[in-house]
């Protein structure tokens, strides 16, 4: 949806500044840098600065300072960040209006974190896409903290991720239980010897560090030491080879464990439970996809 805005005073009408502007801008001062904001747009870099660059000498005031470190917002930049938030929400909400219907049909953006994608999204999306074939879904993965910014931000109808959440700005739907394994390289093991050994995550802001840390407490380990690797794939292969040991939920490493690749340990009662659901803005107007979405969760669990 392409829309002009036009900046009016008492002397002067600025050229119009069209939604592309506003989504530009928006990118830059999320992601702090010109190149980032680039790549999360998939645009050419040059045309995001040339953009900036024009709106600035549209509304002749400097949005950003520019350093070393990157770009963060002007007083100026901050106030126009409000407004864009707003008028991009509402351009959002009018599309999605006009996309209600039966059956559900027009765009439905998905995140979801890594570890429930192959056991329990993928498998979901394959039904969804024969149910609904007029809709065109797309889907990232990422922590649980990164996707709840995203859904709030209107940058993703809905996200798959670890519960439970409780944010005023968030609906969130518990989809089913998982349970919390070590996992280590293939044999019989002691389970305090593998908890002197790396952890391998994702990031060091896992959603599973703090549950790790109290586990290993419990155990009488008191030093975390993380290492952090960046997808599933690669936490189960440096598993299998010894470099460490992982917390990860059981669907995601039961074919791996079935392969031979990697040994399975329950832990205690207290750790072993993982929630698992799906957040939507609390402010989105639900479109027929997302509906739909939501209720064909509620019928399946995840693939073992």
């Amino acid at each position: 949806m392409s829309v002009s805005i036009q900046i009016i005073d008492n002397k002067k009408v600025t050229r119009g500044m069209d939604a592309g502007d506003l989504k530009i801008f928006q990118a830059v001062a999320r992601e702090g840098s010109i190149s980032k904001a680039a790549l999360a747009l998939n645009y050419v870099q040059s045309n995001v600065t040339t953009r900036i660059k024009q709106l600035e000498e549209q509304l002749q005031v400097p949005l950003f300072h520019r350093s070393n470190r990157g770009m963060s917002l002007t007083p100026a930049g901050e106030n126009l960040l409000g407004y864009a938030d707003k008028i991009l929400h509402l351009l959002y909400e009018a599309e999605q209006a006009t996309q209600i219907g039966n059956p559900p049909s027009g765009m439905l953006r998905v995140g979801a974190i890594e570890t429930a994608v192959s056991s329990y999204l993928t498998p979901l999306l394959a039904e969804y896409r024969l149910c609904y074939p007029e809709v065109q879904h797309s889907l990232i993965t990422g922590g649980t903290h990164e996707l709840n910014q995203k859904v709030i931000q209107h940058e993703l109808h809905g996200a798959l991720i670890y519960g439970p959440v409780d944010h005023p700005e968030l609906n969130y739907m518990k989809v089913y239980d998982e349970e919390l394994v070590l996992i280590a390289e293939p044999g019989t093991h002691k389970m305090h010897d593998l908890l002197c050994k790396p952890m391998l995550f994702f990031e060091v802001g896992c959603t599973h560090r703090e549950q790790a840390e109290a586990f290993l407490k419990d155990q009488g380990v008191h030093t975390l030491n993380v290492t952090e690797y960046g997808t599933l794939d690669t936490i189960l292969n440096g598993v299998s080879v010894g470099l460490g040991v992982s917390l990860l939920p059981r669907s995601s490493v039961t074919k791996a464990e079935r392969r031979g690749e990697v040994a399975v340990l329950s832990l205690p009662d207290p750790y072993r439970r993982l929630e698992v659901g799906f957040v939507h803005s609390r402010s989105e107007h639900r479109s027929g996809a997302l509906g739909a979405l939501v209720q064909m969760m509620t019928k399946q669990g995840p693939e073992q």
